[in-house]
């Protein structure tokens, strides 16, 4: 019976990466039944050496990324013993001698200095891997282009079903948070490409068309983001939430707020199609791609933002039909078709 290992880092502050790691692992086992033939499935957490997070293998992750390709090999022949095909979740791991196959969310770490530095020996380990999968098209290019890697998959992410099914937040949490009205709602980090520098410029031209508007700010606490937006009227910094909030939180959102300039997919965008709200999102990077024409594109800078956020909140009988084409497209995009095609390359590379 062949053997697959997912390999996975912890964190205790799991995001977007994370979230796709817990829903392809959870069905990896089903989607490789699919397939007509029976594997083991086993699953690694990595953690650093003095970390108290929950894991099965220890490693000096920070020495790890800075080593050179040869030293990450040496590791990766102890951590992936008894594998036929590896699948490493996160760049920092080591490769395998064995099928060694790699998601690639994006390429931020060479594109953006205010990112983590790449690790040293990635984009080696990427051009030799078995397979490299990226979330979209625009990631898969670039990854072409910037990293030399040549066929790169494109899988994409799927929708959670609990924003399809997203009821509002009740009013005595929304009060609780300080939105006790209408509110824009930006969720994610506060990284230079997430363009929230812009979404503050466009902020006081929005207020003045809709002085109703709150804006909910929710993510890790990060000092940008703090000297950002606060003291700006209407602005709520909400911090990080549970992530049992987040679907009732986007539902109850007037509109969903992805201005970024850069995104190798960008789940938010199809997280508020799901919940039946209106999606303003930057005409960048991955972005068209995912919101397939259902959502309100503008221009990176504030002005556009403002126009498009005005748009988005004055009732006009066309954001119905967006709507209802929003959900649909969204429903395309399921965790269980992306397992399916993670299958597919699992097999093929064996």
């Amino acid at each position: 019976m062949p053997q697959l290992s997912i390999t996975t880092i912890a964190t205790d502050t799991p995001m977007g990466a994370q979230a796709y790691q817990r829903q392809v692992t959870s069905r990896a086992a089903e989607a490789l039944a699919a397939t007509g033939e029976p594997w083991s499935v086993r699953e690694h957490t990595v953690r650093s050496l003095r970390s108290s997070l929950p894991g099965d293998r220890r490693l000096p992750l920070g020495r790890l990324a800075r080593a050179s390709a040869s030293t990450r090999a040496v590791v990766g022949r102890l951590l992936y013993r008894g594998d036929d095909v590896s699948h490493r979740m996160t760049l920092e791991l080591p490769p395998s001698p064995h099928a060694d196959v790699v998601t690639l969310h994006d390429v931020v770490a060479w594109r953006f200095p205010d990112e983590s530095a790449p690790v040293a020996a990635a984009a080696e380990e990427l051009r030799r891997s078995a397979a490299v999968i990226c979330v979209s098209a625009f990631t898969a290019a670039e990854a072409q282009e910037l990293l030399g890697i040549t066929d790169p998959h494109v899988v994409p992410n799927g929708v959670d079903p609990r924003y399809f099914d997203a009821a509002p937040l009740a009013a005595a949490l929304l009060n609780g948070l300080g939105l006790d009205g209408r509110y824009v709602l930006h969720a994610g980090g506060a990284a230079r490409r997430k363009n929230l520098h812009a979404l503050a410029e466009a902020w006081p031209l929005i207020r003045r068309e809709r002085p109703d508007l709150r804006l909910a700010l929710a993510g890790p606490e990060h000092p940008e983001r703090t000297a950002l937006f606060e003291g700006q009227p209407g602005v709520h910094l909400l911090g990080r939430l549970p992530d049992e909030l987040m679907p009732g939180l986007v539902a109850a959102a007037a509109v969903v707020a992805v201005p970024s300039l850069y995104e190798g997919f960008g789940l938010p965008v199809l997280e508020a199609m799901a919940a039946n709200v209106p999606v303003v999102a930057a005409d960048t990077s991955s972005l068209p791609e995912v919101a397939g024409g259902h959502a309100i594109l503008t221009g990176p800078d504030a002005a556009a933002i403002a126009s498009g956020i005005i748009d988005a909140t004055s009732g006009d009988s066309t954001l119905a039909s967006m709507l209802v084409a929003g959900r649909a497209h969204a429903a395309e995009y399921t965790w269980e078709r992306s397992a399916a095609a993670h299958a597919r390359i699992w097999s093929a590379v064996r």
